[in-house]
């Protein structure tokens, strides 16, 4: 997967792309754990959400936020990083200009940026939220919540305690339209250093037969 730089708002930012030989393939953009808690693009669960989405046929990115790697610029308190993450939408769909559909997936606090941009980006389809810090930040934003979703955690998370995570997923799935498929592994902490593969099949199936369901669904029309 070719390595590329590309003009962020606060500098040029470092990815890893790869491009769909498919003409009109679906975009996925996958982002990484917070910056000033090791987080990167390499992250082993990043890394497998986005493995899933080439699998899967998607032209897809994961990058370094400012201040990581060699992406320039410096943390700012998430703010920034939501700018960021636009901005890679926004070279991906300048490569892509007739791709079909757009996803984005996000592990800790890129789920907590995926989410912002969710709501920022009409033209998204489907989410993929893994451990998002549903205690650490207002997730009230989504009000309404444009599209349903997978959403995973563990119910061992020493950081962001479960019960956090469920009442979000219980306010959200009260939502006309909205339905999210929440999915509570067992004995996983935070790092789910050992759920790793679960998580990119279990991605790869939900994208999958969503894309199915949302096909038949307009074939019927």
């Amino acid at each position: 997967m070719p390595e590329v730089m590309f003009a962020g708002p606060d500098g040029r930012l470092e990815g890893r792309y790869h491009h769909s030989k498919e003409t009109g393939a679906p975009l996925a953009l996958v982002l990484h754990p917070h910056p000033l808690h090791g987080g990167t693009m390499n992250n082993r669960i990043t890394y497998v959400m986005f493995q899933a989405f080439q699998r899967l046929g998607f032209s897809v990115m994961r990058f370094n936020f400012r201040g990581v790697g060699r992406s320039q610029g410096k943390y700012d308190g998430g703010i920034g990083e939501i700018s960021d993450a636009a901005g890679a939408l926004d070279w991906m769909q300048s490569v892509n200009p007739n791709s079909g559909g757009l996803w984005i997936a996000g592990y800790s606090f890129g789920a907590f940026v995926g989410m912002q941009l969710l709501m920022r980006r009409p033209e998204i389809s489907g989410w993929i939220s893994v451990a998002p810090p549903a205690t650490h930040y207002d997730f009230g934003f989504l009000a309404p919540c444009p599209t349903g979703g997978l959403l995973i955690h563990g119910d061992a998370d020493e950081m962001v305690a479960e019960p956090g995570v469920r009442k979000l997923v219980d306010k959200l799935n009260t939502q006309k339209g909205v339905s999210i498929d929440y999915r509570v592994y067992e004995g996983a902490d935070h790092v789910m250093a050992n759920y790793a593969d679960r998580i990119g099949t279990e991605t790869e199936e939900y994208v999958r037969q969503t894309m199915a369901r949302k096909q038949m669904a307009l074939a019927a029309d």
